[in-house]
């Protein structure tokens, strides 16, 4: 058994699965009375409801809300967002907490850093595109295509060379489609088109949470940021702005973890090297048509 699974309590985690059970409902509700009534309406209680059944599928990959696995996994098993499989997600995910790697343009699944000599081989249209998705509106319009691009021509290179474990994660990915469909099809009042908008709209959501979780630094506990927000954008990640208490408490469900760090703020302030912002809001208007930092990783050469 994974580590991340080992639970020293058999308490169930009510808030979550409260809140499992809010996200399929705002899912019912979206796509089938909402969307009778008003088209943009019904897609965005979907959105929401997509976007947050991903914080659930990070909570449960860290061992929420139940001890047994199966019966976690088996919570968010639906793929609402249709784009990436659970098991890779859950796979790729857990080989980021690695801090020692973070950034890393290899090592780290996560990364958004090139190496630099990968970098200057790129043709000019592909750099220039990764530079508009280096802002915070460039990551909104496009991040969620190209991420999903680079994810899928990794993981099919994974699998030509033999990769079981991504072909299991791939497979095991279509019978949660198939659920999905057969409720648009048969239940759902939502077009189509309008439920797949849903669906990218939902991870340009997302892509506001990862767009500077982290950062080049030459030392591992200066690379994780903390954002001091208590505002919708918080509630929908689940806490993980506060994304340095996350990294080092894995296990601690995201109901806990503003406490935690009011508890000891300055001790993660000291921690993460000041890595620090007081808001989405201060985000929004630093970077929405500003780039966050270089893509090329810029200690690359020291490391």
């Amino acid at each position: 058994m994974s580590e991340v699974w080992v639970r020293r309590d058999k308490t169930v985690e009510w808030p979550t699965l409260g809140l499992v059970v809010l996200c399929y409902g705002l899912f019912a509700v979206g796509t089938t009375w909402a969307a009778a009534l008003w088209v943009p309406l019904g897609m965005g209680l979907t959105i929401l409801a997509l976007a947050l059944h991903s914080s659930l599928s990070h909570e449960v990959l860290h061992g929420h809300p139940f001890r047994s696995k199966i019966v976690s996994e088996a919570l968010v098993f639906p793929a609402l967002g249709l784009f990436i499989p659970y098991v890779r997600f859950r796979d790729t995910h857990l080989a980021h907490h690695l801090d020692s790697i973070l950034t890393d343009p290899y090592d780290d699944p996560e990364s958004n850093y090139f190496d630099p000599a990968v970098w200057q081989a790129l043709p000019r249209w592909r750099r220039a595109l990764h530079e508009v998705n280096n802002t915070l509106l460039g990551r909104l319009l496009v991040g969620p295509a190209l991420g999903q691009v680079a994810f899928m021509h990794k993981d099919w290179q994974a699998i030509r060379m033999g990769d079981r474990q991504v072909l299991k994660g791939w497979l095991l990915h279509l019978p949660a489609l198939a659920l999905v469909a057969l409720w648009l099809i048969s239940v759902a009042q939502m077009p189509l088109w309008a439920y797949l908008l849903s669906a990218y709209a939902a991870l340009s959501i997302l892509k506001i949470r990862t767009f500077l979780e982290h950062q080049a630094h030459e030392r591992a506990r200066g690379r994780t940021v903390i954002i001091e927000d208590r505002g919708p954008l918080s509630w929908i990640f689940l806490n993980n702005n506060l994304h340095v208490v996350h990294h080092m408490h894995p296990r601690m469900p995201w109901y806990r973890l503003p406490r935690l760090f009011a508890e000891n703020r300055a001790r993660y302030l000291s921690r993460n090297e000041g890595y620090y912002f007081p808001s989405y809001a201060t985000v929004f208007r630093r970077y929405f048509w500003h780039r966050k930092d270089p893509l090329p990783h810029p200690l690359w050469p020291k490391r």
